[in-house]
């Protein structure tokens, strides 16, 4: 079973990141469990969201303390809180930010990579909603979930063109994974897209 943890403010759709990561992951053929966490429910306010995914049934509710991989929508909750907290040795740190993994300047026993989400989103979908954008990069990061199931959870979730408009900028971001593994962009800290 792999876990994935993502980190978040209110109204960046963290919790619909997760749901999406979850139907990718079903339409693959796979189990999975997505449900988030809040605080005080507010615009603004961290959240976080979490999601499973495994090729048995899942049995475990509880919230994930030891994610596999971490997904940090907004790069100001950096220093804030403890994004990397528990995070599994060998374990992926994807962040929405135009600065480089050492630029981040975080400690974690595993990868940190970078994407500019908020960027891709802004140009292709017109608002800065990153989180499908952060979904195709994640997709082609891991492969965990297929670009396929991606497509599909955007487009069930967001149909017309705010579907389609998504779907452009998750498939962005997945081919940017293959562009940067083809150039060996790829560092031991990390790579920045």
């Amino acid at each position: 079973m792999k876990e994935i943890r993502l980190h978040g403010r209110g109204g960046q759709g963290v919790v619909t990141a997760a749901e999406l990561i979850a139907q990718a992951a079903f339409a693959d053929g796979k189990f999975a469990l997505a449900f988030p966490a809040f605080g005080s429910e507010r615009m603004g306010a961290p959240v976080q969201s979490f999601v499973r995914i495994s090729d048995s049934a899942i049995r475990a509710r509880n919230q994930i303390y030891e994610p596999d991989y971490l997904i940090v929508q907004d790069a100001t909750l950096i220093g804030a809180i403890d994004v990397t907290r528990g995070l599994k040795p060998g374990g992926l740190v994807i962040v929405d930010t135009e600065k480089t993994p050492a630029e981040l300047g975080l400690k974690v026993n595993g990868t940190v990579m970078t994407i500019p989400a908020t960027k891709i989103a802004l140009e292709i979908i017109g608002r800065a909603v990153q989180n499908t954008t952060l979904l195709g990069y994640f997709a082609g990061v891991t492969g965990q979930i297929s670009f396929a199931g991606v497509k599909h959870a955007i487009e069930e979730r967001f149909p017309g063109m705010i579907g389609r408009k998504n779907v452009a900028a998750a498939e962005k971001a997945f081919g940017l994974v293959k562009k940067a593994s083809t150039s060996s962009a790829s560092s031991k800290e990390g790579a920045n897209v």
